[in-house]
């Protein structure tokens, strides 16, 4: 089952969801990824503790190569959090929870 919490990314809903009031963490992934996978129980943890305070969102590399060209994804998952557009924090690889949570944490005001 799909986590309500969490926006599905194409290469037209990108742009204006990453300048949105609130923090947007980006989960950049593909299905075939098992990395991927593995990390996609944090990021739906994640939606639910912060779903007041962030957005988080999930963007399929493989379905969305313009972003992930864009913003040259070469590993996945890589996860970035953008504050009014602007990245500023990225994770590349499979990381701890707590690692993401920090990270988000240090942009919430």
């Amino acid at each position: 089952m799909a986590n309500q919490n969490i926006i599905h990314l194409t290469n037209d809903s990108f742009d204006a969801m990453i300048r949105n009031d609130k923090p947007v963490l980006v989960d950049f992934w593909a299905a075939w990824c098992g990395p991927c996978r593995m990390l996609a129980p944090a990021i739906d943890e994640l939606a639910d503790d912060y779903k007041d305070r962030i957005q988080v969102c999930k963007l399929n590399t493989d379905e969305q190569e313009a972003i992930a060209i864009r913003y040259r994804i070469q590993t996945i998952p890589t996860v970035m959090l953008f504050v009014g557009g602007d990245i500023v924090e990225k994770s590349i690889g499979l990381v701890p929870k707590e690692d993401l949570e920090d990270m988000i944490d240090r942009h919430l005001a």
